[in-house]
Parts: structure tokens; C-alpha cells; sequence
């Protein structure tokens, strides 16, 4: 059975780079040879910018593996949720294969969202960013990217919420953004957007913000000159006196490592439907 971590895929070297990461460290845990595969894009990367390893993006590589005669999968996903448009797209696209091939088994390890380890892994993220930095009473705020689905949206509420209740006594109840997108701006779920949210703290006296990102790997939003950074740089621009703490993303997250590593066993253990 060949396992592989998949992720939706950037044109960032540091996303791919970050999903390599993730993929031997889950393999480590699990005990098992994780590949890094990206659902579409990141096969543009040059491959010098790889360290010489071109990255793999789902057709080709499925196609790769059954030539060389394996016919059974299991794929971790590398989302904040397996369940939106990503990852229904995802299945379509592995369905499509099947059909267009000799047949393959296939079968998904749970991924952060269906284990509930997300609010966790945010709190334990703000913790370690008002420690590092000294905050005494920050505001926080929770962001995701925003797009047109009410579930994601919801999903980023319940996470904020979530986390608030283990910071309950420690910091202030966060806020759920949304990252400033055509996207989100189209959408009244995705409200507030980040720049709105960080405004209205800046208009209310705050100073210090800490900002989780709810973005597993670094890129052209989470990145260190990404979008994130440039609408919080624009804020302190226009609330002079604010200043933004973005947390570690969740990617990295040893609970989420070892989360992941935990499903994908339980899915190499149980049988693959066909």
C-alpha cells in the first residue's frame, strides 16, 4: 500500500518544501514512506528551487506508482478540511482515474478537522506567541483564507470559538476572520476581513494583536511577505500604535504531525474499500 500526503499546491517553493517536511515526519511517526504530492500546481516549480527533486502532482504520480504495478493508495490530507470544494475536487479527480486506468483501490486518512485538533493546536500557537513576545493582554484574531463556502467559514468559527474556551482566563474571546479576497468580499459569511477586523481593534485602543493564521504551510498568503502581511502592514500604516503578531502556522504543529501520522495508521491497518 503507498501512502502519500496531499496538499491543494502553490507555485511557492516554501508551500512544497513545507509538504516534504510534513511528509517525512509523518512517515517517521507512522512508520511508514509518506510521499509529498501536490493536488495541482506546484509541478511548475522549478525543479532547482527543490533541491534538484522535481515535485510530484497527483495525476502524474498516481500514473507513476501503477506502472511500476501498485494498485492500493492512501492519501492524508494536508487541509485545514477535507471536506470542501478542495477536497470533493480532489476525489473527483482520483474517481476520474480510476476509470481512466486498470482500476485502482483507494482510501483517505482523516484529516485535522474530522479529529478535532484544530482549536488545540491555535491556542497552543497564541500561547506561544504572547510568551515569545511578552504580550501582556493581546487581542486575537483567528484568520482563514475566505472563499465561497458557508462550511469553511463556519468551520473557522467554531476553531476561533473553540480555541477561546482553552485561553478562557489567559487572553481575550478571539475574533474569526477571513484574509482579504475577491472571494470573501463576495461572500457576508467570510465577515469581517482581516483588514476590517485588525481596523476596528486599532479603532477600539488596542495595541498588540496576535494573528493565527488557520494555513498549514507557508506560500503567496502565509508566506513572510505573503497577503497576510502585507494587509497587516497596511493596518499599522493606517492605526499607527498597532502592532500585528502572527503565530506559527498549523502545518508545522507537532499535534498535527502526529495526529496525521495516528490516521494514516489506522487507515494502513484497516482494509482499503475497492
Amino acid at each position: 500500500m503507498t501512502a502519500a500526503l496531499v496538499d491543494n499546491g502553490s507555485l511557492e517553493p516554501a508551500a512544497h518544501a513545507s509538504l516534504r517536511r510534513a511528509a517525512a515526519a509523518i512517515g517517521r511517526l507512522a512508520g511508514a514512506e509518506v510521499a509529498a504530492v501536490s493536488w495541482r500546481h506546484s509541478d511548475r516549480i522549478p525543479a532547482a528551487e527543490l533541491g534538484g527533486e522535481p515535485a510530484w502532482t497527483l495525476g502524474p504520480w498516481v500514473r507513476a506508482q501503477l506502472a511500476r504495478g501498485e494498485r492500493e493508495f492512501v492519501f492524508v490530507p494536508f487541509f485545514i478540511s477535507a471536506q470542501g470544494a478542495i477536497g470533493s475536487a480532489l476525489r473527483t479527480e482520483l474517481e476520474a482515474l480510476r476509470a481512466e486506468t486498470d482500476g485502482f483501490d483507494l482510501a483517505f486518512a482523516a484529516g485535522l478537522a474530522a479529529e478535532g485538533v484544530l482549536p488545540e493546536i491555535v491556542a497552543a500557537r497564541i500561547r506561544e506567541t504572547a510568551t515569545a513576545a511578552a504580550l501582556g493582554e493581546p487581542a486575537v484574531l483567528v484568520v482563514d483564507h475566505g472563499g465561497p463556502s458557508p462550511a469553511s467559514a463556519a468551520l473557522r468559527n467554531a476553531v476561533a470559538a473553540a480555541a477561546g474556551d482553552r485561553l478562557a482566563g489567559e487572553f481575550r474571546r478571539p475574533v474569526a476572520a477571513s484574509m482579504e479576497t475577491p472571494e470573501a468580499g463576495d461572500h457576508p459569511f467570510n465577515r469581517p476581513l482581516l483588514a476590517e477586523a485588525l481596523d476596528a481593534l486599532g479603532a477600539a485602543g488596542h495595541r498588540d494583536v496576535i494573528i493565527a493564521p488557520l494555513f498549514l504551510s507557508p506560500g503567496r498568503h502565509a508566506g513572510p511577505d505573503g497577503d497576510l502581511v502585507q494587509i497587516l502592514r497596511e493596518a499599522e500604516a493606517r492605526r499607527p500604535g498597532l502592532r500585528g503578531h502572527f503565530t506559527e502556522l498549523v502545518g508545522s504543529h507537532p499535534l498535527a504531525l502526529a495526529t496525521l501520522a495516528r490516521t494514516l495508521r489506522a487507515a494502513l491497518h484497516s482494509s482499503v474499500p475497492s
